[in-house]
């Protein structure tokens, strides 16, 4: 079943390079939330883009693959609500491992709304 235009994540709606990770690492405003850190900051472009961390403290291969493709599903779904023309890292601490899916959506909605107000303010 093709996706739609909208619900696809294309190359361009990601933080692909290295030094596109570490300049957002430095320079991005960080949101913690209990299993995620989520680093944001606007960027030049007209969309937002989303980068992924999970390290291999987190868990195997499995856990790893299962956090990142749950984030970039949430991302996709909820693109709309993220700041236009931002780049965001989200970063997933040791305890999102133990995560169902539904509670790292719940989690990472926690973490947007947060960054909404932090903007608004």
């Amino acid at each position: 079943m093709p996706r739609t235009a909208s619900e696809r994540f294309p190359k361009t709606a990601r933080l692909r390079k290295r030094p596109e990770f570490l300049k957002l690492s430095r320079t991005g405003s960080k949101f913690q939330s209990a299993n995620f850190v989520v680093i944001s900051q606007a960027n030049d472009g007209a969309d937002s883009r989303l980068g992924v961390t999970v390290s291999g403290k987190v868990g195997n291969s499995v856990v790893r693959n299962r956090i990142k493709r749950q984030v970039r599903e949430f991302f996709r779904r909820h693109r709309g609500d993220w700041p236009r023309a931002a780049d965001i890292l989200v970063i997933a601490r040791n305890s999102a491992a133990a995560l169902a899916n539904a509670l790292i959506a719940s989690e990472l909605d926690q973490a947007l709304a947060k960054q909404r107000d932090w903007r608004k303010s």
